[in-house]
Formats: structure tokens, C-alpha cells, sequence
């Protein structure tokens, strides 16, 4: 089982792009994103985090105050790490079984931050979406109802573009909107690259 990770700058439309893996080709995705959100209601991790952070982080034992989550960590970098450190091996533990139960030749899994938080060596291949950062913009103030500086804040988080295609392994471009044949084509002849290769 090849485990490809699929990532992306805000607006890029990853998540498109893997919807499209998911109910075109049938290849299981993991969007960690939100099963995140599921590991802070694990037992062993909320009372990690409750030791470290207070009980704040929750609004019940079923909704996170993910206001106030966002505050603690927005600028404190010592703060985001403890927080990765102890809701990554949880989350990638949950991977791991996910990914053990799927029938097929490869697995995505989706995340935004994979070169930013070094994870590569956890996967088989990185495949890169792309758009121009107008496009990125738009898209991203569209669905997030945010105005252009709220984006941008969010934008100067991540790695350039350019930093990231030099890393990754396949790179889908991704300008139009639109289910176009150029987007199925790129989709289709990377899913037989990743079918047939030896990663």
C-alpha cells in the first residue's frame, strides 16, 4: 500500500482535486484536517493537552473552542509545537490503521502544512496543486468570506509555491474552477503513474 500525501497552498483546491481522486478514481483519501479535530477527543489526548493548555480548548466534550485554540497558538511557536507533538502521533497512529483497511494500490492523504511540518519522509511521494496566487486569493476569500489581507496573513504561514514544486514528486495545476478535461487528464495519468510505480 503506497501512502502519497497531497498538499497545497490556501486557494489552491486540494480538496477538489482529491474529491476528484476520490469519487472519479475510487481512491481513499484522508483529509487530516478534519480527523484532527476527531484526536482532541481521544482520552489520553485531551488530558495531555488539558495538562498543558487548561481546559479552554473545549467548549463540551463534544465541540472545540477553536477560537480560542487559534489564539494560543497564532503567534506562539512553542505553543503550536507542543500542540503537534501531541496531536500528531495520534493522528498519524489513526492513519496508519485507516490506511492498513483500504483495497487499493494507493491512499492520499491530505494536508496543507506537509513541507512546512517536515512530514515527507512519512510518504512514498508528495504530489503538489497549484494555482496563481491570484487565483488563490480569490478562491480562498470566496469560501472563507475573508477580505484579501486576512488571505494574505494566512498565505505568509506557508511556503512559497515555488519552494514547494522543487520538493514535490508530481505537481497538478489547478487554475480553472471548473471540472475541465485539462484537470481530468493531469488527474487520470497521475493515478496510472501512481498505480504502476515502484515508489
Amino acid at each position: 500500500m503506497k501512502k502519497i500525501a497531497i498538499t497545497g497552498n490556501i486557494g489552491s483546491g486540494k480538496s477538489w482535486i482529491c474529491s476528484l481522486f476520490e469519487h472519479c478514481l475510487g481512491i481513499p483519501v484522508y483529509n487530516s484536517d478534519e480527523m484532527a479535530k476527531k484526536m482532541y477527543f481521544l482520552p489520553e489526548v485531551r488530558q495531555r493537552l488539558e495538562k498543558r493548555f487548561g481546559t479552554d480548548f473545549y467548549i463540551s466534550d463534544t465541540l472545540l473552542n477553536r477560537k480560542h485554540i487559534a489564539e494560543v497558538i497564532f503567534n506562539d511557536e512553542t505553543a503550536q509545537h507542543d500542540l503537534e507533538a501531541i496531536l500528531y502521533p495520534a493522528l498519524f497512529d489513526d492513519f496508519e490503521r485507516w490506511a492498513d483497511g483500504q483495497d487499493s494500490d494507493y491512499v492520499l492523504f491530505e494536508s496543507a502544512l506537509v513541507f512546512e511540518k517536515r512530514l515527507e519522509d512519512r510518504f512514498d511521494a508528495i504530489v503538489l496543486v497549484t494555482a496563481t496566487e491570484e487565483t488563490r486569493l480569490r478562491r480562498a476569500m470566496l469560501r472563507d468570506r475573508c477580505d484579501a489581507e486576512v488571505i494574505r496573513q494566512r498565505m505568509a504561514k506557508q511556503w512559497p509555491e515555488s519552494e514547494k514544486m522543487s520538493r514535490a514528486d508530481y505537481v497538478i495545476e489547478h487554475e480553472n474552477d471548473d471540472e475541465d478535461e485539462a484537470l481530468l487528464e493531469q488527474i487520470v495519468y497521475l493515478n496510472g503513474v501512481l498505480t504502476r510505480s515502484n515508489l
